[in-house]
């Protein structure tokens, strides 16, 4: 199950990982998973006990004498109706309960996350409202759950006791009247008591039973939820040129892109820059397909990006993110996830080319050394320069960079560019830049406003009109000045 949701998850597409779902999926993949199905393991024997093991006695009795074994088995319909009803009454709290659950370990991961910036603003000694807030909520529908399933355990309780105590007052007034014998009475007596724990085991089984069946219910959910769809009939690319044909695309009830249409020939590179929020980097997540185009086609070699299976997508394209993230384990390990089957010789020249050797050598543990969670224990460009060499070694003919210096210092920065020259040589290139460093390498640049092409051009040509970029170019360079 943990390989089936993890292999599910890798195809849903990224829109469908808001921030509500960082901590369902959480939940899911921890105690989700581990509770339903540890059912088997757990729950179906003790389950099945208590079910046969009353039923099994209510024929004995019926053998012994058919009075009291009609007696005992008008009780048995009761408690099933009690186990009904208490599960409709308790539905409502337990999906509150897991909604709560999901938001409160959602904040506690974003508190964590955001340790630095509270720190930062002097809020070390006091909680996020949103926190406290989710944190209360769960308490509060936690125990409104545990005060729903009250009336049905109590329910429970008075009906296996007014059961005993109907048998008792039955076999008394029977061995009284000389129908049976007392020694029959007692034997039957003790059969009775023998029910009751079994019965009285139904409310906590009944409860276990129902919060497995609604984790197996969100899983079911999350793994019926459709992934980007594949072809039927997968066409691989044979050359590297990108367009953008009347594309359109819509993120919620924003439009992210309005009508484009833009082509990039193969070798040659094109510079995307605007104002946040244009949609630049959306433009790099529909040419790796991280979303479907609501409208228009993305083309990558001629082929609509639909039409190419997600594995050879990903061979065509080597991405580099602004924000790197490096996985628990080793920079040689990091470093060749571009590659894995790359000999040592190619991942030691990629590292070169990346200039990722001089930190290498300046560490400890050289190849060797532990990167932490997410590459906590790196510097910025030290990621930056693990993840260069990543996309160095996987030797992709398309490069998509986003803003990958625009958080760097200037130290780091001229080694990354190094590197990032050093990838660029001879691919088909889409960066998304604000450092006008970066864009004036390029072959061409469009100015992007809004979802649409505002402007597009050479750099020195956009400069001589003197409209959006031209504007765009003085206010970026102008800090560079006063320097």
């Amino acid at each position: 199950m943990y390989h089936r949701f993890g292999d599910h998850l890798a195809r849903l597409p990224l829109g469908w990982f808001t921030a509500r779902r960082v901590g369902e999926v959480s939940v899911l993949a921890g105690e989700g998973v581990l509770q339903a199905m540890g059912v088997a393991a757990h729950l179906l024997a003790p389950f099945i006990s208590a079910w046969v093991t009353p039923l099994t006695i209510v024929v004995v009795m019926l053998a012994f004498d058919w009075r009291m074994g009609l007696a005992a088995l008008a009780a048995l319909p009761v408690v099933a109706a009690i186990q009904a009803w208490t599960g409709r009454s308790m539905a409502a709290g337990d999906a509150e309960r897991a909604e709560r659950g999901d938001e409160a370990t959602g904040r506690v991961i974003e508190y964590l996350q955001a340790q630095p910036v509270l720190r930062a603003g002097g809020r070390t000694a006091e909680h996020l409202r949103s926190l406290d807030d989710a944190l209360s909520g769960l308490q509060r529908a936690a125990r409104r759950s545990t005060l729903s399933a009250l009336p049905g355990v109590l329910g429970l309780t008075l009906t296996v006791q007014a059961m005993f105590t109907a048998l008792l007052t039955l076999g008394a007034y029977l061995a009284l009247t000389g129908s049976i014998g007392a020694a029959e009475v007692l034997a039957i007596l003790v059969l009775a008591a023998r029910c009751a724990d079994p019965l009285l085991s139904l409310s906590d089984i009944g409860g276990k039973l129902r919060g497995a069946r609604f984790e197996l219910a969100r899983l079911d959910t999350v793994l019926r939820t459709e992934p980007l769809p594949q072809a039927r009939e997968p066409i691989r690319p044979v050359r590297h040129d990108l367009e953008f044909e009347s594309v359109a695309f819509r993120h919620g009830d924003r439009t992210m892109i309005d009508d484009l249409s833009l082509s990039v020939p193969a070798g040659q590179r094109l510079a995307v820059v605007g104002p946040s929020g244009a949609g630049k980097s959306t433009l790099l997540q529909l040419l790796a397909r991280f979303y479907d185009v609501d409208e228009g086609v993305v083309r990558v070699g001629g082929v609509d990006v639909r039409a190419i299976r997600t594995e050879v997508l990903m061979e065509q394209i080597a991405i580099v993110f602004q924000d790197v993230y490096l996985f628990d384990g080793t920079i040689e390990d990091n470093v060749r996830l571009g590659r894995p089957d790359a000999d040592e010789a190619e991942v030691r020249a990629a590292a070169t080319a990346a200039r990722l050797d001089e930190v290498i050598g300046r560490l400890p543990g050289g190849w060797a050394t532990n990167v932490g969670e997410g590459g906590a224990l790196l510097s910025g460009g030290e990621r930056q320069r693990v993840s260069i060499a990543r996309a160095l070694l996987k030797d992709a003919p398309v490069v998509l960079l986003d803003e990958v210096t625009s958080a760097l210092d200037p130290v780091n920065e001229t080694a990354v560019h190094e590197g990032i020259e050093r990838l660029m040589a001879g691919r088909t290139v889409v960066m998304v830049a604000h450092r006008m460093r970066t864009v004036q390498r390029a072959d061409r640049v469009v100015f992007l406003d809004g979802g649409r092409i505002v402007e597009e051009g050479g750099h020195d040509d956009l400069l001589r009109r003197g409209g959006r970029y031209a504007d765009f170019w003085e206010v970026s360079m102008t800090p560079m000045a006063g320097e």
